[in-house]
């Protein structure tokens, strides 16, 4: 028996050893599987929370560009026209809300953002095909392709709008809308696509064959408008009266301080938005574009003090407007110090170019958009060039993903001559586009109203309506008591 019993523990011993290890296998290969599957359940939750937290933040910077033009831009130029003009003048702003929302979905944001070629985009998404909830990767991975399409458009409205301050008080209605569908096709959409889109001739990352730095809109936006805006205002001519009185005072300063307040805090959305993601870029471009718009409204203000004795509220206001142009292709770039100078000198270029060379050269750009976005956008442009760093955005690269100097500061000279190739081209095809388009609109309905609407203001001529009730209520109120007593005695001299 006892060689059997040696026998059999010689059998059962290995036997159990061998099911023990495949029970010990089963559970870790089971445990391993679980194991997976919640990395690949956190990595989901992860993603999901980052396109979550993203899409919010990009929804909330759409809506602060949207705020810019209304009310923010309508309340900062409606009070500084005559108080004849200022519906007229909101409205113009409050219109294009709508009106360049339809081109938008029509057609414009295919031709600025479909991949097409150098200077347009295909008709891909026309009607906006294709444009869901599904991301474009293109251009930001993390938000729906929708929700950039819309932030997108914000951009498209406050343009055109910026236009009109140029020619304030004196353009017709219809001469305006249809002035700024032709131009927002002509000049626009291609120079979003340019700047902005893949494969544009301008474009820094994606393929362009001029590597220009616009992190939010220097050349497409305050460029475009600032020198559209200075050919409008020659075109149409000075005002009734401008060479009497070539100032004539804002009617409502306190309107102009709100709106101008809006516009601080909606470029937040303008700038920081255009990181396309709520991370530590877009800490970087809302920092540079507060500390631009505080320098810049110091810069303006000292040198208004210094040159006029007094500092003035429009000139405050003016100047923090100068430093958020002067910021916005740099935001994205440049560290706050940095921000800090590039505020201070585009005040200062803005208040001499407002107040002098706007007097020697006598031509009526009403509001001085010109003087701000154009003047403000082209300075802006050019110190991108200089003080951009790799410190801030790599956003160049050699093939190893190693980080390339981006301006001046990084010893990248090239980058300045860039930064001035995008301007000229922009400035060319803003300038001649818009006298084409000027002549156009001319023969077609007019642009500019008679002596006499003008005389008589905006608002009437052009609405029926004015902004403010002037009437006097000649007839004094009676107490009822008072009233009895009237009647009295009127019955009792009819009796007589």
């Amino acid at each position: 028996m006892r060689p059997l019993k040696k026998k059999l523990v010689a059998f059962s011993l290995p036997l159990f050893t061998a099911i023990l290890a495949i029970n010990v296998f089963g559970q870790t290969t089971t445990s391993t599987a679980v194991a997976d599957d919640r990395v690949v359940k956190l990595e989901t939750a992860l993603t999901n929370a980052q396109m979550a937290g993203d899409n919010a933040w990009m929804l909330t910077c759409s809506a602060l560009v949207l705020m810019m033009t209304g009310p923010g831009l309508a309340l900062f130029y409606g009070g500084l026209v005559r108080k004849k003009n200022v519906l007229a003048t909101m409205m113009q702003s409050f219109i294009l809300m709508a009106l360049v929302t339809v081109l938008w979905a029509i057609y414009g944001y295919s031709v600025a953002f479909s991949e097409g070629n150098a200077f347009f985009g295909n008709l891909n998404n026309i009607l906006l095909t294709d444009v869901g909830s599904a991301p474009n990767t293109n251009y930001a991975a993390t938000i729906p392709h929708q929700t950039f399409m819309i932030y997108q458009l914000m951009f498209a409205i406050i343009t055109p709008a910026l236009i009109t301050g140029a020619y304030a008080e004196r353009i017709k209605f219809k001469a305006m809308l249809l002035f700024t569908i032709l131009w927002a096709t002509i000049v626009y959409f291609p120079l979003a696509h340019m700047v902005w889109g893949k494969g544009g001739f301008l474009n820094a990352v994606l393929g362009g064959r001029v590597p220009a730095l616009d992190f939010a809109g220097g050349t497409v936006v305050h460029i475009s408008s600032g020198f559209s805006a200075l050919v409008c205002a020659l075109y149409l001519g000075k005002r009734v009266g401008f060479d009497k009185n070539p100032i004539a005072p804002p009617h409502n300063l306190v309107l102009s301080v709100i709106g101008a307040c809006m516009l601080w805090v909606g470029w937040f959305g303008f700038n920081a938005g255009s990181a396309l993601q709520a991370n530590s870029l877009s800490s970087g471009a809302f920092v540079a574009t507060h500390f631009a718009a505080a320098s810049a409204t110091l810069g303006w203000m000292l040198g208004e003090w210094f040159r006029q004795g007094k500092p003035t509220v429009l000139g405050a206001i003016s100047g923090a407007v100068a430093g958020l142009v002067g910021i916005t292709p740099a935001a994205g770039f440049v560290t706050p110090m940095s921000a800090l100078i590039i505020g201070f000198i585009a005040g200062l270029a803005c208040f001499l170019m407002v107040t002098e060379v706007k007097k020697r050269l006598g031509y009526d750009d009403s509001l001085d958009a010109f003087g701000i976005h154009g003047a403000g956008g082209t300075v802006g442009a050019i110190l991108t060039g200089v003080f951009a760093t790799n410190a801030v955005n790599a956003i160049f690269k050699d093939t190893g993903g190693n980080s390339l100097p981006v301006g001046l500061i990084d010893g990248n000279s090239a980058q300045v001559v860039n930064q001035l190739i995008a301007i000229a081209i922009t400035v060319g095809l803003s300038v001649v586009a818009t006298f084409v388009i000027l002549k156009f609109v001319d023969l077609v309905v007019g642009v500019r109203v008679s002596g006499d609407d003008e005389l008589r203001g905006l608002d009437l001529s052009q609405h029926s309506e004015e902004a403010y009730s002037m009437e006097i209520d000649l007839h004094p109120v009676v107490h009822p008591a008072h009233e009895v007593a009237q009647h009295a005695i009127a019955g009792a001299a009819i009796a007589k």
